[in-house]
Order: structure tokens, then sequence, then C-alpha cells
């Protein structure tokens, strides 16, 4: 959202900003008490450890996998929704940004059942020799599943808002679609593709409950670092508060970055 066009006077500054202090205080001190227990030297030396810089390295690998596989098969959806008319779109488009809503778990029981060994499309693939569940396909798999729909509805809202004008005078002046679509939706529309890029991503690097039920908790295979959070609690406080400051830090940085870079685009209307 962008910014009060008039600034507040300051006895209204002072007023808003006294009832806005019970929100920020909620959302800041659990921070500030994970990052009081767990000292920059703490991290340092849990990096060094293979078994944390293997979680770390799966992590952001599926993690940016995800990204890519939700800009290459989700722009062209988002495409769709946003310039075309057609039946059921409604339905569509609700179906589409249901997993914004639905439950982590659900959505991992649903993977499960579709594409596990057992799974209704999953023996038929177990059948030709490839095996999806508890591999790190199953974890890109589930992190799309759940964080895909938050870069398509920011890229849908990105295509949408470039104005008909300027595609029917392209068509006038002979532009195919892909011409239109590469030339003015894709640079009218970036930052919006950009900042959905992003949320996508640290959805998908902070996802649990769909990862923990299609493709398991397995070390050095399909742990990434919020299954290892989990793991650690019974085992290891200090990897636990490693960790979570790394998670914090990484997605604290790419939003403040992207913030920078797109001033007052609209990233806050795909949250």
């Amino acid at each position: 959202m962008s910014a009060p066009k008039t600034p507040l006077r300051p006895a209204s500054y002072s007023a808003v900003l006294l009832l806005s202090l019970p929100m920020l205080a909620f959302l800041i001190l659990p921070l500030v008490a994970l990052f009081l227990r767990a000292p920059l030297d703490d991290i340092v030396a849990q990096l060094q450890t293979p078994q944390v810089r293997q979680v770390v390295a799966l992590s952001f690998s599926t993690s940016l996998a995800t990204a890519l596989v939700a800009v290459v098969i989700g722009t062209p959806l988002s495409y769709l929704l946003a310039r075309y008319r057609f039946p059921l779109r409604g339905i569509l488009d609700t179906v589409t940004g249901l997993p914004i809503v639905l439950p982590p778990a659900v959505a991992g029981v649903a993977l499960l059942v579709a594409f596990g060994r057992q799974g209704v499309f999953g023996s038929t693939l177990a059948g030709l020799g490839i095996t999806v569940g508890f591999t790190p396909v199953a974890v890109i798999m589930a992190q799309t599943f759940v964080a895909a729909p938050l870069y398509i509805r920011a890229a849908q809202i990105g295509f949408a808002a470039v104005g008909t004008e300027m595609v029917e005078a392209a068509e006038l002046d002979g532009a195919s679609q892909w011409q239109v679509f590469r030339h003015l939706m894709v640079p009218l529309a970036w930052t919006a593709l950009l900042g959905g890029c992003a949320m996508t991503w640290a959805r998908a690097i902070g996802e649990f409950g769909a990862t923990i039920i299609f493709a398991g908790n397995l070390a050095g295979r399909t742990q990434t670092m919020p299954l290892a959070i989990y793991l650690g609690f019974a085992f290891d406080l200090n990897t636990v508060l490693s960790l979570s400051v790394i998670l914090v830090c990484s997605s604290f940085f790419v939003l403040f970055i992207l913030r920078g870079l797109l001033k007052r685009e609209p990233i806050d209307s795909v949250v």
C-alpha cells in the first residue's frame, strides 16, 4: 500500500503511533528474544557443522527451484486469468488461490494421495520406475503447491493493471500475441512479477506442513530448515535457534531489498 499523500498532524501521529505500539511490540519482541538467545558466534559455529550446512543448502536450492517453477508454469496461468474471460473462470480463479488458505497439512495429504507410491497418479509413476514421494522432488512439489499461488496472484494483478488501450494499440500496429506479451506486458508488469517471485521464495523456504507429510524429514535428503527446527527441539536447541535466525534474516533481507527496488509497487496486495 502506498504511503499517505499528506502527513498526519503531530497530535494525530502521536495517537496513531500509540495505538500501533501493542501490535508492533507483539511482532518485534519475539524476534528480539530470538536474536538474544542465538548470538552471532553460535550461528557461525553451527554453520561449520556438515549437518547444518546440508540443511541450509537444501532449503535454499529447493526454494529457489520452487520460485523458478512458479515463474515458468505460473506465468501463463496468471496471464490467462488476468486478460481473458471464459466459462468457469471464477471457479478456476478460486481454485488457484485455494492453497494460500488451505492448511499445509491438508496440502501434504492431497499431494501424498495423488503422487505417493500408492497414490492415484503415483502408482502409475511407480510402475514406470519413477518415485516422487520422500525425495527432493517431493520437497519442491510441496513448496510449489503452497507457494506458487502467491506468484500467480501477484502476476495476475500486474498483468490486469496494464491498460487495454495500449494492448489494442500494439495489436493494431501488427504486434503478435507473443510480441505483446514480451515487449509490453512483461516490461509493464515486471515489478509485480518480481514481487510475487520473492513472496513465493519466502513462503517456500519456510514451508513445513506439506513438506513433512509428502517428502518426510529425512536427514541429508528431504530435511529443510523448518523440518530441522522441528526435529531439533528434542536434541539441540542451539541448532534450532541458529536455523531460526538464518530463516528470519533471509526473509527480512529479501523483503527489505525488494521494497527498496519496487518502492511503491503492489507487493502488499499479494499477502
